[in-house]
């Protein structure tokens, strides 16, 4: 039995037992990961996903980080007085040995999935959710203080301050603490008048 399985924006036909270098995914050496991007298996029966094929997981075992090899980019033009330039790269990669190719139950393995080096998002993703859940159970419009801007706004709700009334109650001390945002005490006394009224 194979599997085509897309990571890193490519894509491996693989089986039990193959050793792959893929892009670089957040793994240690010795842990267990699951791609759940598979866009075909083969064998038997042939199953062809429509991207992906539903509960079908590739199981592998990293092996270790490694560089890809050195590629080195050298740019010469001819009559301009020395102009060039070299470059270098290494890519960084992940190797990988196949282990096991699951058909079904994908979602109840339980094993770590294989996300890239980009992995900030899906933190950035809750701690979003979390500011944003403040700003619509019960917020008051900061923009309405005069020189507090979008951008403004966003980082006192991510310092917790969503009303007026807590903006207000800030003291002196309180707002050498924030380092999120510097907050003007013009904007204490307007919150002040806001939250009155």
């Amino acid at each position: 039995m194979f599997a085509v399985l897309k990571t890193g924006g490519k894509q491996y036909k693989v089986q039990a037992g193959d050793v792959l270098r893929v892009e670089k995914l957040v793994a240690d050496a010795g842990e267990t990961i699951q791609f759940n991007d598979v866009l075909m298996l083969g064998g038997d029966a042939p199953v062809v996903g429509a991207p992906f094929v539903s509960g079908a997981a590739v199981q592998a075992e990293v092996i270790d980080q490694i560089k890809g090899d050195k590629v080195i980019n050298f740019v010469k033009r001819r009559r301009k007085h020395s102009s060039k330039r070299t470059v270098g790269h290494r890519q960084k990669l992940t190797l990988v040995r196949i282990t096991e190719i699951l058909a079904s139950g994908a979602d109840a393995s339980g094993v770590k999935l294989a996300t890239g080096k980009g992995d900030a998002a899906p933190a950035a993703a809750p701690k979003a959710a979390k500011a944003a859940a403040p700003a619509a159970a019960g917020s008051d419009d900061l923009s309405q203080i005069t020189g507090v801007g979008p951008a403004a706004v966003k980082k006192l709700e991510a310092a917790g301050l969503t009303t007026f009334a807590q903006i207000a109650a800030l003291s002196e001390d309180d707002i050498a603490g924030i380092d999120a945002i510097k907050i003007k005490p013009e904007w204490v006394e307007q919150a002040k008048e806001l939250a009155q009224g």
